[in-house]
C-alpha cells in the first residue's frame, strides 16, 4: 500500500513511519496539513493518516476537504492525543474511519493501517476474477477477452490488474508506477502512457467490451466500466 502519514512532531511522525515500511509499505511523509492536503491533489494514496493539530491545516480541515473535493476519497485515520470521546465523535463525523490515540503500540498502529487499506480495496485477491468479458489469472498473470488469451507483459498484467481493483478511481502516476514498477525514474510518464496504450489496443478497451481507460488531466489515469447514457435512459 501507499501511506501518507502527516504529523508536525517530527518524533511521531518517524515513528509511526517506521511502523508502516516495517509492514513493507510505501510511505510518504508531510510536517503540515497544508502540505498534506497539496500531496492529495497530485497523489493517490491507499490510507492516510494525519495528526488532529498542525500548522497550515489541522487533521478535520485536510479530511473534510479531502470528502468534498476527491473522487474515491481514501479512508482517513486521525493520530492525536485528544482522548476526550467529543472529539473522537468530532472526528468520524468528519468522516474519519478511524482514531488512534498516542502513543499506541506498533503492533495496533499495523493493524488498523491494513485494515483501513483492506476496507478501500476492489477486488479480492483471489486467482481467478472477471469483468465482464475480461477474466485474469493472477497466479499465471494471465487475461482473456471474450475467451481468447491476449498476450501481455508481466508489467502489463499488473498495471490492467490494478486499474480492475481501482474501478472508477483516479490514479496519479506516481501511484501507478509506484505499484508496478516499485519505485520512480525520470522516464516514469512516458513508461507509464506507452503501456497503457499498449493496454488499450491489446484488450480492445473500448466502450463495446464495457471499460475504458480515461486520461485525467494533470493527474493520471482511471479506468471505468462504460454506460450507455442514451440506453440506459431508454430501458428506464
Amino acid at each position: 500500500m501507499r501511506v501518507a502519514i502527516a504529523d508536525d512532531e517530527q518524533e511521531i511522525l518517524d515513528q509511526v513511519a517506521s511502523i508502516v515500511m516495517a509492514a513493507d509499505h510505501e510511505v510518504a511523509s508531510y510536517r503540515n496539513g497544508l502540505d498534506l492536503q497539496n500531496a492529495l491533489k497530485r497523489e493517490t494514496f491507499d490510507v492516510v493518516m494525519l495528526d488532529w493539530n498542525m500548522p497550515g491545516r489541522t487533521g478535520v480541515e485536510v479530511l473534510q476537504w479531502a470528502v468534498e473535493n476527491i473522487p474515491s476519497c481514501p479512508p482517513f485515520i486521525l493520530l492525536t492525543s485528544r482522548p476526550d470521546k467529543t472529539d473522537i465523535v468530532r472526528g468520524l463525523e468528519a468522516g474519519a474511519i478511524d482514531y488512534i490515540v498516542k502513543p499506541e503500540s506498533d503492533e495496533v498502529i499495523r493493524a488498523r493501517v491494513e485494515a483501513a487499506g483492506r476496507r478501500n480495496a476492489g477486488e479480492t485477491q483471489s486467482r481467478h476474477f472477471s469483468f465482464g468479458p475480461y477474466t485474469l489469472d493472477r497466479m499465471e498473470k494471465s487475461i482473456e477477452v471474450n475467451g481468447v488469451e491476449a498476450k501481455v507483459t508481466a508489467k502489463e498484467f499488473d498495471l490492467i490488474d490494478l486499474f480492475f481493483q481501482n474501478l472508477h478511481r483516479p490514479l496519479s502516476r506516481g501511484y501507478l508506477f509506484s505499484r508496478v514498477w516499485g519505485g520512480s525514474t525520470e522516464m516514469e510518464t512516458r513508461t507509464i502512457d506507452v503501456h497503457i496504450s499498449r493496454l488499450r489496443a491489446k484488450l480492445d478497451l473500448n466502450p463495446e467490451n464495457g471499460f475504458v481507460i480515461r486520461t485525467v488531466f494533470g493527474f493520471g489515469y482511471r479506468m471505468d466500466e462504460y454506460i450507455d447514457e442514451e440506453e440506459e435512459q431508454q430501458s428506464a
